[in-house]
């Protein structure tokens, strides 16, 4: 019997302890033989705790480590993060890589490793299509917190944006607020294949062929599931993320006053019965429960922060 592919999944992180926590557990938790985390701060409270953790490896990312890689830091996170997967995809010992964020969980309908065994020799990347989380005031809290996950909506469906969201509907990339090319698993061990953030080119500059989303791989992306955070996080995207990349939702809510971004909120984010409802109605609805914090207790019993 063939033996099944060996997979991890990397990432570079910043975020608070129990996000890490969750991140990790729940990869583990799905078959990952290693994960790799890239601490964008060497002093992460976060590397200390999983330091030592079986299957995880913390790379804590200072000048040392920046200076062996790429001669200085990258300014840009974006670079940082191309930096790190790459370097990753060259040493590591699976089959394949999934390079995700710290607020992005895969979610397979059959075992991952079943999927990855299923793919043609020539198959060099394997896309994950992004759900993201709506905000569902009434959950109780799950580190990453959210039942109903959203799809992009099919092409050229302006109205049923509108539908969906009303005028802001047309501020929106196909019905989703950040990205709609989801993310990879890579291969490993391909000669002159450089990994980027949402796909790959090969050394001569062609990009590698990803195919469509696979069907039974999903990435819940909890891009802005937490309002508080999403608003403190917005002057950053809005300048320097991926917001600035959408010209129209980007000037819109740069020109919004605090009433105007919690209007905007409310409506696109929000799970609203009717929302939920009408999105199930088109085929573009996930429901997850991925209790993130019994796996953390499960994983972690003694890294819980007090």
């Amino acid at each position: 019997m063939a033996r099944l592919p060996r997979w991890g999944v990397a990432a570079t992180v910043k975020a608070p302890v129990e996000q890490v926590l969750a991140f990790a557990a729940h990869h583990l938790d799905l078959g990952a033989q290693r994960i790799w985390l890239h601490f964008d701060d060497p002093a992460d409270p976060a590397a200390d705790l999983l330091t030592g953790q079986h299957r995880v490896t913390v790379i804590r990312c200072d000048d040392g480590y920046w200076r062996d890689l790429a001669g200085e830091r990258p300014d840009t996170h974006q670079v940082r993060q191309v930096k790190n997967i790459g370097r990753i995809l060259r040493k590591a010992r699976v089959d394949w890589i999934a390079h995700i964020d710290v607020d992005e969980f895969l979610l397979a309908d059959v075992p991952v490793a079943d999927v990855l065994a299923d793919q043609p020799a020539d198959r060099l990347i394997l896309r994950a299509e992004p759900w993201e989380a709506l905000h569902d005031p009434a959950l109780a809290d799950d580190i990453f917190t959210a039942r109903a996950f959203r799809r992009q909506l099919p092409e050229d469906s302006e109205a049923l944006a509108a539908r969906l969201y009303g005028p802001l509907g047309q501020l929106l990339d196909r019905g989703m607020l950040s990205h709609i090319v989801g993310k990879c698993f890579f291969r490993t061990g391909v000669k002159g294949m450089v990994p980027r953030i949402h796909g790959a080119r090969m050394k001569d500059g062609d990009w590698v062929f990803g195919g469509r989303f696979h069907p039974d791989l999903a990435l819940l992306h909890f891009h802005a599931q937490d309002a508080e955070l999403w608003k403190a996080r917005l002057p950053y995207r809005l300048s320097k993320g991926a917001y600035q990349y959408r010209p129209a939702m980007q000037a819109w809510l740069q020109g919004a006053n605090d009433a105007g971004i919690d209007l905007f909120y409310d409506r696109v984010q929000q799970a609203r019965p009717d929302l939920v409802l009408a999105l199930a109605g088109h085929g573009l609805l996930r429901e997850a429960d991925l209790g993130l914090r019994a796996k953390v207790a499960a994983r972690f019993p003694s890294l819980i922060p007090a």
